[in-house]
Parts: structure tokens; sequence; C-alpha cells
């Protein structure tokens, strides 16, 4: 299938007299059925890139949206992404009912029914005020609009910070039926610091340092590149000869991250784990920090 994201060379810098960029020649696709973690501290360039694929700031290089430029075909290319992030941005003076019915009126692929049958399996009341609504509930709000839109491509920027870890499963749950649905023809790219609330659920991972791309790989390709040695204090010495990524002092042992190709070297050190996802964002963070 052809990708349904596409950037490539995109670059922001936010002033002339800015030397840096905010995003630095970032290139990367995805494809359909990819469920993309999209990782890096604030200050990363998660936010800009968001924002340049979504239209809403202008940019240098090239981004396709499922065949559109999402600045000079705006409405086309918008009627293939959707995103839901942590601020509400639902219009809170009206009803659920209301703002279903707005919807429809404006989104040419809007499904009302859907909308409806979605909200039915919720404790949403579409009479209320989406003022009245918990944050939880306005989630559930939002998730139901951007389903009954039929997008193929769904963004979620930090959708469940503060919400309970009832919401939180509930939320994940609901958008990866949206997605199995699709019969891998959608993607969603996820924005989020709870790296392990994540990881289970993703396909692929893209981590940023500074505007930059330090990452951009399958889970599967990532847990083969890296993995964490535990070795007895006594290989200390023969362990940091081979630069390792990152290390955590234990009882009388170490914790270390190294590379894939060095698995052999240390096999009769200790004990070899597989690496999990935080393990390798936060050591990759501080590498690059030096």
């Amino acid at each position: 299938m052809k990708a349904l994201i596409t950037a490539s060379n995109l670059r922001k810098s936010y002033s002339k007299e800015n030397a840096g960029y905010a995003l630095h020649e970032m290139d990367f696709t995805v494809q359909p059925g990819q469920v993309l973690g999209l990782l890096g501290h604030n200050g990363a360039g998660k936010s800009t890139l968001i924002r340049s694929l979504l239209g809403l700031q202008a940019f240098e290089g090239k981004v396709d949206i499922n065949g559109f430029d999402p600045i000079k075909h705006h409405a086309q290319a918008m009627r293939s992404i959707a995103c839901i992030s942590d601020t509400n941005c639902l219009p809170d003076w009206m009803t659920v009912k209301q703002l279903i019915d707005y919807t429809a009126g404006v989104h040419p692929d809007f499904q009302k029914d859907h909308a409806l049958e979605f909200l039915q399996g919720t404790s949403v009341n579409v009479k209320s005020l989406v003022r009245s609504l918990s944050k939880g509930m306005k989630v559930q709000v939002h998730l139901a609009l951007v389903m009954a839109t039929q997008c193929r491509i769904l963004i979620l920027d930090e959708p469940t910070l503060g919400l309970d870890l009832m919401y939180r499963d509930t939320f994940y749950r609901q958008m990866l039926k949206w997605f199995e649905d699709g019969e891998g023809a959608r993607s969603v790219i996820i924005a989020s610091h709870e790296v392990s609330e994540i990881e289970h659920l993703l396909t692929d991972v893209l981590i940023l340092k500074q505007g930059q791309k330090i990452v951009h790989s399958t889970m599967f390709e990532l847990t083969d590149e890296y993995f964490i040695l535990e070795a007895a204090n006594t290989y200390d010495e023969q362990v940091k000869a081979l630069a390792p990524i990152s290390s955590e002092a234990g009882l009388g042992t170490t914790r270390w991250l190294l590379r894939g190709h060095q698995r052999d070297t240390v096999s009769e050190w200790g004990n070899i784990y597989t690496v999990k996802l935080a393990d390798v964002f936060i050591a990759l963070q501080k590498e690059h920090n030096v």
C-alpha cells in the first residue's frame, strides 16, 4: 500500500534570527497498519511536527498526507487525518447532540449514526453540555467524533494526560477497535510521555531530540538492536571497554544497555534481557545530551 504520510527534508524555524531549527531535515513515512510512537522530551519537536502534519503552520520541505499537501490542499488532506490532544478543544457551550449535528453539517465524511452508536456504550449523556462533562467523558466524545469521520490517520497527542487508569484503559481499547476495524488501512501516531503505557500498542517508534530524528525503527528492530546485560561488578571494566550506552547499579551487579552486535561478546558475563522501549528512550536522550 502507498504510505499515508511522507515527510521529506521537513524543517521548521520560528524566526530568522534563530540559526537552529525546531525541526531539522526530518524524513519519515507512516504506512497503513502502523501504530507509531512519537517520543521526545519537552522541546524535542513533537508538537511542531504534529502541527506541520495537520497543516497548522508553514514549514520547509515536503509533507504528503494521503496524496495531499496539508498547506496547499488543506481541506482534502484533513479528510484523511484527525487529532485528539490533551487540551479540550470542543465548544463547551454546545450539548453533545448539538456538537454531533454540527459536525454532520460541516464534515463531508461524518457518519452521525456511528458517533451516536459509540456514545451509547459510554456514560455520556448526549443532552449534556460539553462543559459539564468530566475530562474522561470529553475524550470519549472527541474519539466518537473522530471515529465517525472515517479518517485513515489518527494522531493522539498526550490524549490520556490527567485521566485515571479506568478511562485510560477504555480509551486505548476503543482506539484499537477503530484501528482494527480499518483492516490494515489505518494508521495511528501516539505522542506520549507515558512510554511504558503505550509500548505494547506500538509497531514502530520515532524518537526526537532537539528537533532531530535519533531513532526511527520498528519495535522488532529496536529490540534486536539493543539489549540489557546484568553482570556482576567484577565485569565492570570489561563492559566499560565496550562503550555501553547506559548503566544502572544494583546490589553487586550492574545492568548495562548495549548494542545488539555486542551480544555474543558478553553472553557469558551475565544474564541478557530483552530491552524495554523506556530503557532505550531514556538512555538515548542522555547519550545525545553529551
